[in-house]
């Protein structure tokens, strides 16, 4: 078996982004290992077990990132209705692992995981989550994405874009709503009551 530096290397010596298909898809355990080994990629996996990983994100994502989950950590402290993650790993129920730049999971669903299993990928949807747009990132790839999250059963998810200084909002059953430099993003349903400032996303 490779050890974390061989599989590092292994993966700064390859052309970004990469899908790679091992010959037997990962158990979660390899799965959570590999992605430890690698950290600052972005690391996904398909129903089929390929993954798709990416290079690491540059400053403006990081920053944009960074400002949303801050925020939204500091309201879910307040609130007390659930529990803030910022890039988790989500398995969905086709299979396929995704990590969203944040997500908003209610507290009864995080009190239903046990304890030894909190170390692990989430199983249970998150009611939110939030994507930052980043340089690589395609219109139509991103579309796809949201769509997915909605279509797994999160509530509510929005997609914000800093270079085009645009927010998209997802809901079940309904088009996205596209918001033009909006100067805060309220929230609603599952997360009633945050509002995130969008000056620093937008700098």
């Amino acid at each position: 078996m490779e050890t974390e530096a061989e599989a590092r290397f292994a993966l700064e010596e390859l052309p970004m982004p990469l899908t790679l298909r091992p010959k037997v898809p990962l158990s979660e355990d390899h799965l959570l290992r590999f992605c430890r080994a690698n950290k600052g990629y972005q690391i996904e996996m398909e129903p089929n077990g390929s993954l798709l990983i990416d290079e690491p994100k540059g400053a403006r994502y990081s920053h944009s990132l960074i400002a949303l989950s801050s925020e939204l950590y500091g309201w879910t402290e307040q609130d007390g209705r659930g529990i803030s993650f910022p890039d988790v790993g989500v398995y969905l129920p086709d299979g396929s692992m995704r990590a969203p730049g944040v997500a908003w999971l209610s507290l009864p669903k995080w009190q239903s995981i046990p304890a030894d299993d909190r170390d692990h990928f989430l199983r249970d949807i998150p009611e939110f989550v939030a994507e930052v747009r980043c340089r690589t990132n395609t219109e139509n790839g991103l579309t796809s994405r949201m769509e997915r999250w909605i279509d797994a059963g999160v509530q509510l998810a929005w997609l914000i874009d800093p270079f085009r200084k645009l927010a998209m909002i997802y809901r079940p059953g309904q088009e996205p709503e596209t918001l033009l430099q909006p100067e805060t993003l309220n929230g609603e349903g599952p997360i009633a009551g945050f509002a995130l400032k969008m000056k620093r996303l937008w700098e």
